[in-house]
């Protein structure tokens, strides 16, 4: 009987994957992108169109 385990481990694929670099990498980018938008969404001419927004749907409503 053959033990098929050592072929599996010699023929993976090294590059099987990310590395810890590349998480690394992709959380501080996510991260980046999470400040950028934080910041576009908190803007004044942001909140002020959801504002404007929300109250011409309340008035509608009323």
């Amino acid at each position: 009987m053959r033990d098929w385990r050592w072929v599996r481990r010699v023929t993976a694929d090294p590059e099987d994957g990310m590395s810890t670099a590349e998480y690394a990498v992709g959380t501080v980018a996510a991260c980046a992108f999470a400040a950028v938008l934080y910041q576009v969404v908190t803007g004044d001419s942001v909140v002020a169109g959801l504002g404007a927004l929300v109250s011409r749907a309340l008035a509608t409503l009323a």
